[in-house]
């Protein structure tokens, strides 16, 4: 079986789970770390009048079995609300540099609450003080206006920061529980395709897709997956 790492192409016969070799893609991505946040990808959300919507986030863990990624934002945000209105979502990971391409549809839950509490945890405090100052995705009159809400919310805790967001007033660091309205989603893949290029436009791809049934909030049961190469 070739190796994801090194294989120029996709192998003749085709892995019977297209997951490890995504997630294989990925760490090796961010092993080489020759870009910034090679973990990022493009996230498609549609509202309940088939709008899309899509922005940029970084995918913070990949299981490749039994087949989910997660991601995590401010539960009122616009792609939160979004996909509460409707699960169905469509992720790209592009790395140019490699000629490598991942594009993958799911169903996108959040992730439970222990999951959600402790990636908070390893987060520094400004990006924790971050998450629970800002309303994301609502109208805002001014950066200034940021500001005060960041130190109001923050003097609220008991927090003192310096001159700036960025500074403590004391040598405290401060803890900081994670907010209610944010957490991480999990997106459950039922459609993976993998796409590495090729001389004269002669890519390599090929697309693989299972059935998935919702068994609890958080997880979901599987098929195996079912690959074809596409023509590019």
């Amino acid at each position: 079986m070739s190796d994801p790492r090194t294989a120029t192409r996709l192998p003749d016969q085709l892995p019977d789970d297209p997951m490890h070799w995504a997630d294989v893609w990925l760490d090796d991505a961010q092993a080489e770390n020759d870009q910034p946040n090679p973990n990022s990808m493009t996230l498609v959300t549609v509202n309940n009048e088939g709008r899309p919507s899509a922005r940029v986030v970084l995918c913070k863990q990949f299981v490749a079995n039994p087949g989910y990624l997660v991601f995590y934002t401010n539960y009122r945000s616009l792609k939160a609300r979004e996909i509460e209105e409707n699960a169905d979502v469509a992720i790209v990971f592009h790395w140019d540099k490699r000629g490598r391409q991942i594009r993958l549809q799911g169903k996108a839950v959040k992730s439970p609450d222990l999951e959600s509490d402790h990636y908070f945890a390893t987060r520094h405090w400004g990006a924790q003080l971050g998450a629970l100052g800002s309303d994301q995705s609502a109208n805002l009159d001014s950066r200034d206006a940021l500001i005060t809400q960041i130190r109001d919310r923050a003097s609220a805790l008991g927090i003192a920061l310096g001159e700036n967001t960025q500074t403590l007033a004391s040598n405290d660091t401060p803890s900081i529980q994670r907010p209610q309205h944010w957490g991480g989603f999990r997106v459950w893949a039922y459609s993976v395709e993998l796409w590495k290029d090729g001389k004269d436009r002669i890519h390599d791809r090929a697309l693989w897709t299972r059935d998935i049934q919702q068994t609890s909030d958080h997880d979901f049961s599987v098929s195996p997956w079912i690959g074809n190469r596409l023509q590019p």
